[in-house]
């Protein structure tokens, strides 16, 4: 039996979570084999069990990954004093529509997860859930609820533009839909 350094399991669970996270989010959960996965990850099929007890354990896992790096984004943005407008024009962008393996999970996998076992969408739910207050903390004005509703209604348009812009052919209704989802994000934002 082979003897692997501290840190090696950790380590191997996390290239796991990485590569899946990247195909899901390309191609989408349910067009994504296990042995695809562990193919790119360079490991055997069989070493997927001993991380994972199911694919859609790997999924939860993925989906707060990738849900929690983009809570501690907009954490840093809220620490730096970086304006939501900043995230906003960001996340609307053309860089990331043309880059969903390393882009939002929810833009990615939203009508998937719709349909996955409630403790998954649970774990959506309370990642989605803590960026949205995140959100309402960079709004200007407004009670702790208006700032929360608004930050529903960002975040809502935000995601819907993004799918929209990668769904359509057309590159120039793409960019169009990224642009003017930015000034309606940026209205509602501001409560205007």
């Amino acid at each position: 039996m082979a003897r692997y350094d501290k840190g090696h399991r950790d380590a191997t669970r996390r290239h796991i979570i990485d590569v899946a996270s990247a195909q899901f989010r390309e191609s989408g959960i349910a067009a994504v084999g296990l042995a695809g996965i562990m193919s790119e990850a360079g490991l055997t099929n069989g070493a997927f069990y001993t991380h994972f007890e199911s694919k859609e354990d790997l999924v939860r896992a993925v989906l707060l990954d990738a849900l929690e790096r983009r809570e501690q984004r907009h954490k840093g943005n809220l620490a730096n004093g970086i304006a939501l407008e900043t995230t906003i024009r960001d996340y609307l962008s053309p860089r990331h529509r043309d880059h969903a393996e390393t882009g939002c999970p929810t833009a990615a996998l939203a009508s998937e997860i719709a349909r996955h076992p409630k403790t998954t969408r649970d774990a959506f739910t309370a990642k989605m859930s803590d960026i949205i207050a995140l959100m309402a903390a960079q709004m200007p004005d407004g009670s702790a609820a208006e700032r929360r509703r608004r930050a529903m209604s960002v975040y809502a348009t935000m995601v819907g533009a993004l799918q929209l812009s990668r769904a359509v052919s057309d590159k120039q209704l793409s960019e169009e839909i990224l642009e003017n989802a930015v000034k309606a994000a940026l209205t509602l934002a501001n409560g205007r």
